[in-house]
């Protein structure tokens, strides 16, 4: 028996040999990365988990452990690192295999991810870099990037020349007090900072009434996913005479604090978020005021992103048998959502990082891929027998 065991050893030991020396040697062919699949997991009020699968190719006829080959991986949107992972100790098998393991986001960073990409007229690149060392190689590295680029238009359909009346809903008052014969709206990048982003709303009202009107406060709510992310008033006086129009401007900004808890939902929804901005007035006419809802002009806008590009991908695993995708689950209070995988995964910290999920599209040969993704009417006047309020 012993002497069967040692003879195995040899031959063990021998193929070992072989096949390091084979490599050193260009008999045997290195392994390659294929390409990278990145998706979202569970999220929770603090991380977002982020599973990647490298894609390897061994093509030699001989299963090659590479017990010293190391991946590092980083991941950057708009040169913002948000994630990076670690796997070692691999064993990569003949053929194409996939290796899987898992990394922590830190929500908190959300923030500054979003400071750049408004900053960046609503665009952003997501870049991962990786390496893949052996020792079993003598060192020899590997490399692998990726890089894709996302647009969004929030506030861009804001715009409009459409007439639309504003009506006061009370009593004594006949509707509609006021026209919006147009709107405009842009990002404030001036002042835009990593607290807060301001926009500039405009509106041209028209008074139908013969009587003038004193507009003494603009008001405004900003919701993404029913999450509150702004709010708040310009006391900023305006007098709209009788017939006549007035440009008013509504200060906005979205507090960049909250949008870490607005992330959550984002995720949680498939990549999809309802923004809606509500506006009222508050009037002053002949001695009384009111306010006066501004729901003909209150802003909706659905904003849908696929960060990784693989968000209808079956191979993923994360659509249903209809090719419907399904939403990223939230974590129960008994998950910390920090480790899925034991050594495999690696938390980045918020000293070197910025928390926020990156995009990612598989591609050939590691070669690096960028996709980019994604009149009015007259205004009316009273009649004469109109005493311009009732």
């Amino acid at each position: 028996m012993g002497r069967i065991l040692k003879i195995v050893g040899i031959a063990v030991l021998s193929v070992s040999v072989l096949t390091g020396g084979g490599i050193a040697l260009g008999v045997l062919g290195a392994p390659s990365v294929g390409g990278v699949e990145n998706r979202f997991g569970t999220v929770n009020e603090t991380n977002t988990l982020v599973h990647t699968d490298l894609q390897v190719n061994n093509p030699n006829p001989v299963g090659v452990s590479l017990g010293g080959t190391t991946v590092n991986y980083t991941v950057a949107m708009n040169d913002v690192d948000i994630a990076a992972g670690t796997k070692e100790g691999i064993d990569i098998k003949s053929g194409n295999s996939t290796l899987s393991f898992t990394t922590a986001m830190d929500n908190e960073q959300i923030p500054e991810w979003w400071y750049t990409h408004i900053r960046e007229n609503e665009t952003t690149a997501v870049e991962i870099d990786g390496t893949a060392t052996s020792s079993t190689l003598g060192g020899q590295s590997t490399s692998f990037g990726q890089e894709q680029t996302i647009n969004t238009d929030i506030i861009g359909q804001f715009d409009s020349d459409e007439t639309r009346p504003v009506d006061a809903n009370q009593p004594l008052i006949s509707d509609p007090v006021l026209y919006i014969n147009s709107t405009r709206g842009s990002w404030d990048r001036s002042n835009l900072t990593r607290q807060q982003t301001p926009m500039d709303l405009d509106f041209t009202v028209y008074n139908p009434k013969q009587v003038p009107y004193t507009v003494t406060e603009v008001g405004y709510n900003i919701t993404m996913n029913d999450v509150p992310v702004g709010a708040g008033e310009t006391e900023r006086g305006y007098v709209i005479d009788p017939a006549s129009t007035e440009t008013i401007r509504a200060d906005t900004a979205i507090r960049n604090e909250n949008l870490d808890e607005w992330w959550v939902t984002h995720l949680q929804r498939n990549q999809v978020t309802d923004l809606y901005i509500d506006f009222y007035l508050i009037v002053e006419v002949q001695g009384e005021q009111f306010r006066v809802d501004m729901d003909s002009i209150d802003y909706e806008k659905q904003i849908e992103t696929d960060i990784f590009g693989t968000k209808n991908a079956s191979s993923s695993g994360s659509a249903n048998s209809a090719g419907a995708e399904t939403a990223t689950p939230t974590q129960t209070d008994t998950d910390d959502g920090l480790l899925e995988t034991s050594t495999e995964t690696s938390l980045v910290n918020d000293s070197t990082e910025a928390g926020d999920s990156a995009l990612d599209t598989e591609t050939a040969n590691g070669d690096l891929l960028t996709t980019v993704a994604n009149s009015g009417t007259a205004t009316p006047t009273e009649t004469a027998t109109d005493d311009g309020v009732l």
